[in-house]
């Protein structure tokens, strides 16, 4: 398996369940394939990221790894009719946390998975999974504190579950994984939809 993600939460979400994946950065720009998507549904649209995400590493990786799968998957939370990326700033994240406080969105995240033989490509299979957040109200003081680590500056939404961010989220309905990086049990379904068992990858 090859991981066409940065995220070192979903190399852990991977690793955890039982698959070591070797990982390429697709170095997508986001924005751009965002600007020309200006109708897009919240799940077409980090569908389409993932899509992009993964072709591109498709395309790097073929001669290298000529028989492997390409996971591609990008998350965005649709909170107040919005869909809310990764914050990039303290400002911004102050801001989210302020409007997510004591409300509920849902998490969404877009996966694609190619599969190459001898380096072509000879299937490919998407989906999106979405997963109802219930955020606690933190104080102004925790919310500074919490903007202040830097941790939901990177990550979609500006928050975590699995870091210091899960003490203000107080529930989810849904999958766990999903809400960290990467579905499990989607991905699981979708390499099996271009034949390819998960318990096969793993280590």
């Amino acid at each position: 398996m090859v991981l066409a993600s940065a995220s070192l939460a979903r190399l852990a979400v991977l690793r955890g369940a039982g698959i070591d994946p070797v990982v390429r950065v697709s170095g997508v720009d986001e924005d751009a394939v965002a600007a020309a998507l200006p109708d897009a549904k919240p799940a077409e649209l980090v569908t389409a990221l993932a899509k992009a995400k993964a072709d591109a590493v498709a395309t790097d990786i073929a001669a290298e790894h000529p028989d492997a799968v390409v996971v591609g998957c990008d998350s965005m939370l649709h909170i107040g009719g919005e869909l809310v990326g990764k914050p990039g700033c303290t400002d911004a994240a102050s801001q989210h946390w302020q409007a997510m406080a004591g409300g509920t969105g849902a998490l969404l995240t877009g996966h694609v998975v190619v599969r190459l033989d001898q380096g072509i490509r000879t299937a490919i299979a998407s989906g999106a999974q979405s997963t109802v957040i219930r955020f606690g109200t933190p104080s102004a003081e925790e919310i500074a504190a919490y903007v202040d680590t830097g941790e939901p500056l990177g990550v979609a939404g500006g928050f975590t579950l699995d870091g210091r961010g899960g003490w203000f989220v107080d529930a989810i309905d849904g999958d766990p994984s999903s809400v960290i990086g990467i579905s499990l049990p989607l991905t699981r379904r979708l390499l099996a939809e271009v034949g390819v068992s998960v318990v096969s990858l793993w280590s």
